[in-house]
């Protein structure tokens, strides 16, 4: 996979593979009453209680990083971000308590990594950024 020039290679999510999806935590910013388009980022948390945090960098790539969830914080006027695990607000809801089976990437020369899927059992998530935002589909 090439290099984000900003923000590195990050991890090789292939350590995913054979590891059983425990939990999942998301970001969100939260604005008045407006509900959330996405979540900024998602946090992967396996069955050995390793957390993958997966997000949109700045540059429009993709990071795939191992960190522990943060908190969240107020930003004043511009809202606040919210840490939680997930209640099915992410397609990763459908494939808790299953194994990984498969991870596979795309990603350009001078921008690293723009998409990952995670295969499952019983289907596969695609993570990709678009326009700098974080968009997680089912397949």
């Amino acid at each position: 996979m090439s290099e984000c020039p900003l923000h590195g290679a990050g991890v090789r999510p292939d350590y995913l593979v054979g590891r059983r999806l425990e939990q999942v935590v998301a970001s969100w910013h939260l604005y008045d009453s407006e509900a959330p388009s996405g979540p900024l980022g998602v946090w992967l948390i396996n069955s050995d209680a390793f957390a993958t945090h997966i997000t949109s960098g700045s540059d429009w790539c993709l990071i795939v990083k191992t960190s522990a969830p943060f908190v969240g914080y107020d930003m004043a006027e511009s809202g606040r971000v919210e840490v939680a695990p997930i209640n099915g607000e992410t397609p990763f809801v459908d494939h808790l308590g299953e194994t990984v089976l498969a991870v596979s990437e795309e990603g350009a020369p001078d921008s690293g990594r723009l998409a990952l899927e995670i295969s499952f059992g019983s289907g596969r998530v695609r993570c990709e950024t678009w326009s700098g935002d974080l968009h997680l589909s089912s397949k």
